[in-house]
């Protein structure tokens, strides 16, 4: 089992807000004295900010619900997201095969499962397990599942997450499978950024808000305690503190067959963790590169993803390969690593799970997926690639520890997912379940393009177009980017694209840019702190590619991101105005002097520097978009959209950008969702409006 841990409607009550409100206060850290004329706009809760946020939603919900165009677009998308047709993706926990599933008349979605042999018919029977809806309108509460840890190996217990209106910071609450109640008097916890994992039924690691100097400056536990269960949480066995300037400190434990690996981890950076090992005899370091990342044990085997080369002796074992070594010898301080997978300038590992007796590797070569089952035995690694259709994105999951079946997820732009199921007896993989097409795909092709960055490094990007279109420099054209904390861009079928985008005209561009993980940690690290400009400028070198190539115009340019990628369209549109007519700036990083003092921002240090030092200031404060824009520059209109139930990326920063430009006399739309978190949505009613609004925007501005 990988064990690595690393990234509407007005629904939500006035209370729920409250309590959100009165969580997010604490991680909101130094407003006294500051030169900010908007700072009021970060009391996410207060009577002013939400009156300013109203006024702002009136004005856009009344200028974009009155193009012909949304109504269309949202019914359409509505279908689709409450279609019965959509594939049930399930995880495997002991017989049993789990799924979560809204549709129309399961808003807030039911929590079921069924057996292999069900799942296998085209209409499964479902065992209802928990309705969130019944459960929210029996509470008064806004709930949003956001996922469950079960007992292993009996999965007969859960502890369930709820977050109020889709909030990181969830209640969290046992759960016994069997008679589908909640434990009455059994684990769980107030709203927090709370993590627990099972050690037996009646123990469990928690970390939580303990209360003042237990949560680390990115407002996640820093103590680790053993709680064992009908003790009160305040008398709990402390297991292992961490600094207030960690990311986050946890437990967890990892099963390979009937071992059991009691593991402590302590985030010191978002990409730099020491692990310990929880032994009799105490804790023991496990002495790896701190931005190495323990990727599961199976067969004894430790699996250990490098980010950067390590040099033991003579030998040099090089940046993002994958290695192995007996876990008791490497405790016992031997380095005697195995190389599992050696990836080549083109390649990156994209996934490492396991199932009994194999280890399952996703690589990305040049952004197309790849599968390889690999083996240990007799003390080498052997390796088979898993037949599957090529350029597209593959996923594995349903994976389990009791066999070597499994389940992959197959997709790209105009392809519909195809779930296959690997069955190790027959030794290949059938399709067992496909999404219909919600769009002819027909009229349209894909193609993979490079564009040459000023350094001479080739960035690749998609386009998705009609195959008659007319290189005339005036298609209207979207372009979608990323570029950071080493995600990954991949093929993959978006009916709302197709409906809302290609369908109306469009065509789509997908930039796979320096900071993302296309190419493995090099690719990331080449646009770090200092040279965070290099996904800035790689973003503006597709969208000069576009043109050049004569795809489109600046007049028929769109840009879109979210969270980093709304970092991303943020900076490029106070760079480069020109370039583009419409930028869509989702659940946005715009304030970079404070991102750090905003709910989970402290965590993110690791990725664009610490605005607090003068000299990282100095180069961040280049392209901080609230910082750079200015009255007399023509900006095109932006869209701005976030969540007043995000706990991840303050809303503040969306808002005070946009209070800022209004002032400046820039033209603006804005729209903050009470709901969704940082998704941006709760519900599929509310997914299917964020996507129509945005459409219609992108239409009105770059369609003729």
């Amino acid at each position: 089992m990988n064990k690595r841990l690393i990234s509407s409607l007005v629904i939500g009550s006035v209370a729920s807000i409250g309590v959100m409100a009165q969580s997010m206060a604490k991680e909101t850290k130094n407003t006294q004295n500051v030169d900010d004329p908007y700072i009021w706009l970060e009391d996410v809760g207060g009577e002013k900010a939400l009156e300013w946020v109203e006024k702002q939603n009136d004005k856009s919900l009344s200028y974009l619900k009155s193009k012909p165009l949304y109504k269309e677009l949202y019914e359409k998308n509505l279908e689709v997201y409450n279609s019965d047709e959509r594939i049930p993706y399930v995880g495997q926990m002991g017989d049993y095969f789990y799924n979560f599933w809204r549709d129309d008349e399961n808003p807030r979605g039911l929590w079921r499962r069924t057996t292999l042999e069900e799942y296998k018919k085209e209409s499964p029977k479902w065992e209802i397990i928990l309705n969130l809806d019944e459960l929210a309108e029996k509470e008064g509460e806004n709930w949003v599942y956001k996922g469950s840890n079960c007992l292993y190996p009996t999965y007969n217990r859960c502890l369930i997450n709820l977050s109020r209106g889709g909030a990181d910071a969830t209640v969290v609450r046992e759960f016994d499978i069997e008679s589908k109640s909640f434990v009455k008097d059994g684990f769980q916890l107030p709203e927090a950024k709370s993590n627990l994992s099972w050690i037996d039924k009646d123990t469990v690691y928690v970390g939580t808000d303990f209360g003042d100097g237990s949560m680390t400056d990115s407002g996640y536990p820093r103590v680790t305690k053993l709680w064992k269960r009908g003790e009160p949480l305040e008398i709990a066995q402390t297991i292992f503190e961490g600094n207030k300037t960690d990311v986050s400190v946890g437990a967890y434990v990892s099963h390979d067959g009937d071992e059991k690996y009691k593991i402590v981890y302590q985030g010191l950076d978002f990409y730099s963790r020491e692990y310990y090992l929880v032994t009799d005899k105490g804790l023991v370091k496990l002495d790896r590169p701190i931005d190495s990342s323990i990727s599961g044990i199976i067969k004894g085997q430790l699996l250990l993803e490098l980010k950067s080369d390590w040099t033991i002796g003579d030998k040099t074992y090089k940046q993002a390969s994958l290695l192995s070594i007996d876990i008791d010898d490497f405790v016992a301080g031997k380095k005697n690593f195995t190389e599992v997978l050696v990836p080549d300038a083109h390649t990156s590992i994209a996934g490492v799970s396991s199932t009994k007796d194999h280890v399952l590797i996703t690589t990305l070569k040049d952004v197309s997926s790849e599968l390889y089952r690999y083996t240990f035995k007799d003390g080498k690694w052997t390796n088979e690639k898993v037949d599957m259709p090529e350029l597209g994105t593959l996923s594995v999951t349903g994976t389990s520890d009791e066999h070597n079946n499994f389940f992959i997820n197959y997709q790209n732009f105009l392809t519909p997912s195809s779930l296959y199921y690997f069955d190790d007896a027959k030794d290949s993989a059938s399709v067992l379940k496909s999404l219909p097409a919600f769009f002819d795909a027909s009229p349209y092709k894909v193609e993979q393009k490079f564009a040459k960055a000023e350094d001479g490094t080739q960035i690749p990007y998609f386009l998705v177009m009609a195959k008659d279109t007319e290189l005339n420099g005036k298609n209207p054209t979207l372009l979608y980017g990323y570029g950071g904390f080493e995600v990954s861009l991949r093929p993959s079928y978006s009916a709302t694209i197709g409906i809302d985008w290609l369908e109306q005209g469009g065509v789509y561009a997908l930039a796979n840019i320096r900071g993302g993980g296309e190419y493995g940690p090099a690719w990331h690290q080449a646009a770090l702190k200092k040279n965070r400009h290099i996904a800035f400028t790689d973003f503006i070198t597709v969208a000069e590619d576009l043109i050049e190539r004569k795809i489109t115009d600046n007049k028929h340019l769109g840009i879109r991101g979210g969270s980093n990628g709304g970092l991303l369209v943020g900076t490029v549109a106070t760079m480069r105005p020109d370039l583009y007519e419409a930028v869509v700036c989702q659940v946005p990083l715009l304030d970079m002097k404070r991102f750090n003092q905003l709910l989970a921002g402290a965590s993110w240090m690791g990725e664009y520097g610490n605005p607090d030092n003068e000299d990282e200031w100095n180069y961040i404060k280049s392209y901080s978009p609230y910082h750079n824009v200015h009255k007399d520059v023509d900006y095109p209109k932006i869209f701005f959209t976030t969540s007043t139930r995000d706990d991840r990326v303050h809303p503040a920063h969306a808002r005070k950008m946009v209070a800022k430009m209004m002032e400046q006399g820039h033209d603006l739309l804005y729209y903050e969702n009470t709901e969704g978190g940082h998704g941006g949505a709760a519900n599929n009613e509310q997914s299917a409006k964020l996507n129509a609004l945005i459409y219609t925007y992108l239409v009105d501005q770059l369609m003729d």
